[in-house]
């Protein structure tokens, strides 16, 4: 369980270290939706959250099989 944590504890630090340096670039792929209006701007990042989706089963799946 304590390697696990550490792992997952790496992974979010990666994440982390992945949003600060995106942060200033705008960092969308296709799939995301922005909705501009006068006064209001709407990031709603759907392709984003499915390719972290994807990513994250891919890494804990990997993990999983190499504790076995």
């Amino acid at each position: 369980m304590g390697k696990f944590l550490i792992y997952i504890g790496l992974v979010l630090v990666g994440l982390g270290l992945l949003l600060y340096l995106f942060e200033t670039t705008s960092f969308k792929i296709p799939g995301d939706i922005v909705i501009k209006k006068p006064g209001i701007t709407i990031f709603i990042p759907i392709g984003t959250s499915i390719l972290i989706s994807v990513l994250l089963t891919l890494l804990l799946n990997f993990i999983f099989r190499v504790r076995k």
